[in-house]
């Protein structure tokens, strides 16, 4: 049995997650009690064995021992258990609250909007923690979450982890839901030369300007064996999933150039590995 619990802030995407699930063949389960978490098994009927379910922080104060004594439970009976965070910067989620007019399920008269967006990551703090893949929404419209998460899932055989490389500008924000972090600003900029300014690391003149360089080739080489190295500890520990972001300054050129190459390198020892490029689609719009 497969079971994926989804849980994050509201307004960070929870309901798009489990409907994506559900249209991927998952039995899918909307806000469940904790509690009943580890009974899943025994009230299901035997052919559901890919099961989604979404959990919120009001059902996290109503049991105290939190997520981890049920998964560990279902974990030892067999049942391969993971943990999907769904999250985005303050200012995203007040803005699709405002924009939605719906009201958040921690406010209330005497507790702001603001207010109850903090208290609701206090209380998912551990959930958080033990996510086996955290997914920063707040630069993703609702077909990119939807992209993501089938990557991930849809063709992801069972204790087979998933690797994915992402690309990114960093005057667009980092993203939040990497577990490594590689900035790339340092190695010479495409940008900066007129004729190259318009294309992308993924256009045969970029890459040429790019490959020519030793520091090019020496990043890609430090970043290669600094995985190689740590790849099989994080495995390991039972991770499902593993996010790398690569970023240089607009997300067009170098880091582009570099998170296609890693990829590359590594879909050959771990075939569900994934590439996106965040800020590609904004290239020569601004």
């Amino acid at each position: 049995m497969q079971l994926v619990v989804i849980s994050g802030r509201s307004g960070a995407g929870k309901s798009v997650a489990l409907h994506v699930l559900e249209d991927l063949g998952f039995f899918a389960i909307d806000n469940l009690p904790i509690g009943l978490l580890s009974q899943l098994p025994d009230h299901l009927p035997e052919n559901n064995t890919r099961i989604a379910v979404s959990i919120d922080a009001r059902n996290i104060v109503t049991d105290p021992g939190g997520i981890q004594p049920h998964l560990m439970a279902l974990k030892s009976d067999g049942v391969n258990a993971s943990i999907i965070y769904l999250d985005s910067d303050q200012a995203t989620l007040i803005d699709r609250f405002n924009a939605t007019r719906r009201k958040h399920p921690l406010s209330s008269d005497k507790i702001s909007l603001a207010e109850a967006i903090e208290n609701e990551a206090c209380l998912l703090e551990s959930v958080a923690e033990q996510a086996d893949l955290r997914i920063d929404t707040s630069n993703l419209s609702i077909y990119d979450l939807r992209d993501i998460i089938k990557q991930q899932l849809q063709s992801s055989p069972q204790k087979e982890v998933a690797i994915q490389f992402q690309s990114f500008g960093f005057k667009r924000g980092a993203p939040r839901d990497c577990d490594f972090l590689f900035d790339v600003r340092c190695l010479p900029n495409p940008y900066w030369e007129a004729h190259l300014r318009s294309f992308t690391g993924q256009d045969q003149e970029v890459i040429e300007f790019l490959e020519q360089d030793f520091s090019v080739r020496a990043m890609l080489s430090d970043i290669s064996g600094f995985l190689d190295k740590w790849f099989p500890s994080i495995i390991a520990s039972s991770r499902n999933y593993i996010t790398v972001g690569v970023g240089c300054t607009g997300g067009q050129h170098r880091s582009v150039y570099i998170a296609d190459h890693l990829a590359e390198k590594f879909r050959h020892q771990y075939p569900q590995t994934l590439v996106r490029h965040r800020d590609l689609r904004l290239a020569n719009k601004e």
